[in-house]
């Protein structure tokens, strides 16, 4: 969900009992909305200058112990709201699912029990409000210099954010993206907040965003060597989801998720081994049984029928919702023109793009204000963006502290060193393109923060990067929370559109594009480990099929699909795999 759009989000939601995640990425833009949620609830406001030694990791602790006062304080005048006119407190108990005990339970009590200060002690004893969860993404660790010295690690980006949110008040988790990072993982045993009780108690949890099993069984084994255990086994698509994309090689989410399913008691079991050993070497307290684990989804979930398929058959404890969202203005910040042109996308104009500074694949939207931005600085001759903020400076090519491929600096001396190669016109022209097309993302996927809230943009300019998932295309108008969790739930439809293709299905598709388009990008003749890899990929996919085919035989699963159609759409992505050209 960017930098910023979710940056405030648990103020907006987390009193209703939604959680939410806030990315620890730009220790600016949470500094600069500090100091404005300071002014606007006349809280006392100390700046924390970037002289400081220790400044990423105090903005950040700073921050988010204000979240935590400011939700919790919006949580307990929901609650009292019960005194007067209830419409807060309503508005947690409308948006729970039908079938919640939560909401049972509160039908049960309101028939014998209709007093205000009787509903009050209620809600004291049966509310809580949502999780103030955060996000590191662990290649986004940049060695710190100050002139020439290079600071100790714990003072890299990844390692002072960890230190940030350890340092806060926050009972919640922090969502480890991205991949394994194993000197931030090792950091993790400096703070006792990780550690587990002897009753199974962690103030602050783990959650791994991974792509397979064998991802999240070695990443949370490693952690349990260190004492540290992992909450949740997020498993997100790995090209049907916003942000960044991590693909793997053709293995697709409905196996990856069967794969879970039937290890996941000898992986918790296996883990907790581990864990055991680890906490007896440390002279640590150490529980008697495992700790609770969640295994969860997310990436392309966009009906109820879809969300409740995933949690029944594959018995998840839950399913993320992200991009969905970015229409829902109660609940993500965004300014309005790229609200709307998200709203009038299709699945054209969502695209797996190669602007990030990362290297990695990133979803974007066509003719967003940054990328307009950015052409037009190509069209003036002077390709690149300024780095005001570095976040990205991990390349070592030209400069010992690290450059961004997007910056002016960066696409200057990548140009020039173009032009000293003899290529064809064809040729130069497409390195120069995959030169330029890299974005400033660290203050795109910021600026609409600064935008909505009327703060000052002169350091990062009025360019927004935005970077929905591609079953964005399928929803089309702005909601209210409400609405959206109806559909959530089922007990409404946002979705006009009677051609959106279920999860699985629009997932293969997209890998059949994707290894269509690196097989036409690979320089011919290929290696013989170049034709190896995509003869890999593709029988990774054609099993994949070959599961969908007998998952879908059963149509007492997906009474809510169009099952002739899907096993049409599947007979034919089959038949398109079996004859891509791999030479």
């Amino acid at each position: 969900m960017g930098l910023g759009f979710t940056l405030d989000t648990p103020y907006r939601v987390s009193p209703y009992g939604i959680s939410s995640v806030i990315s620890l990425v730009d220790d600016g833009l949470m500094e600069k909305m500090r100091r404005y949620f300071s002014e606007q609830l006349n809280l006392p406001y100390e700046p924390i200058s970037h002289k400081e030694t220790d400044y990423r990791a105090a903005r950040i602790t700073a921050y988010l112990n204000l979240m935590d006062e400011m939700v919790r304080e919006k949580f307990q005048a929901l609650k009292d709201s019960i005194h007067s006119h209830r419409t807060e407190f309503e508005k947690y108990i409308a948006l729970l699912p039908d079938v919640s005990e939560l909401k049972k339970r509160f039908e049960d009590f309101i028939i014998q029990n209709s007093s205000s200060q009787a509903l009050y002690e209620w809600a004291e004893r049966n509310l809580s409000a949502g999780s103030i969860d955060v996000n590191i993404m662990t290649k986004l660790d940049r060695d710190i210099h100050v002139g020439d010295e290079k600071l100790p690690v714990e003072f890299n980006d990844a390692h002072a954010a960890l230190r940030g949110f350890a340092q806060s008040k926050l009972n919640s988790s922090l969502v480890l993206s991205a991949g394994m990072n194993p000197r931030l993982y090792n950091y993790l045993e400096n703070f006792e907040d990780f550690y587990p009780t002897e009753e199974g108690h962690l103030k602050k949890m783990i959650i791994l965003k991974v792509s397979d099993f064998r991802s999240a069984n070695i990443q949370g084994k490693y952690l349990a060597k260190k004492g540290i255990w992992v909450s949740e086994y997020r498993i997100e698509s790995g090209l049907n989801c916003g942000g960044h994309a991590f693909a793997t090689d053709g293995h697709l989410m409905g196996p990856i998720l069967q794969e879970f399913k039937e290890k996941r008691e000898l992986l918790i079991a296996e883990t907790f081994d581990v864990l055991t050993a680890a906490l007896k070497r440390k002279e640590l307290p150490c529980p008697a049984s495992p700790l609770p684990v969640k295994i969860t989804a997310q990436g392309g979930v966009g009906t109820a029928s879809e969300h409740n398929f995933l949690m029944d058959f594959y018995e998840l404890d839950s399913i993320g919702w992200g991009s969905p969202f970015l229409l829902v203005p109660e609940a993500v910040s965004l300014d309005e023109p790229t609200r709307e042109l998200l709203c009038r996308a299709k699945e054209s104009d969502l695209y797996l793009s190669g602007i990030s500074p990362l290297g990695v694949p990133f979803n974007s939207v066509r003719n967003n204000s940054k990328d307009i931005e950015k052409q037009a600085l190509i069209d003036a001759g002077k390709p690149g963006s300024h780095c005001p903020k570095k976040y990205a400076c991990i390349i070592s090519e030209f400069g010992v502290d690290g450059i961004c491929s997007a910056s002016r600096q960066y696409q200057r001396l990548k140009i020039q060193e173009l032009d000293t190669l003899e290529l064809s016109p064809e040729k130069r022209q497409k390195e120069f393109d995959k030169i330029v097309e890299k974005a400033c993302i660290c203050l795109g996927l910021g600026t609409s923060m600064l935008i909505e809230h009327n703060i000052d943009t002169r350091q990062e300019g009025n360019g927004v990067s935005v970077c929905p998932g591609p079953n964005l295309a399928y929803f089309d108008k702005t909601v209210s929370l409400q609405e959206m969790v109806d559909h959530i739930y089922g007990r409404t439809n946002i979705i006009s559109r009677t051609d959106r293709p279920h999860l699985f299905i629009k997932e293969l598709e997209l890998y059949i594009n994707y290894l269509n388009a690196h097989i036409e990008d690979t320089e011919k003749p290929m290696t013989e480990k170049q034709v190896k890899h995509f003869e890999n990929f593709r029988e990774n996919l054609l099993s994949g099929v070959e599961y969908y085919k007998n998952l879908y035989a059963d149509a007492n699963l997906f009474a809510k699909e169009n099952l002739s159609l899907i096993r049409q759409k599947l007979d034919q992505l089959s038949g398109s795999l079996a004859v891509i050209p791999i030479h």
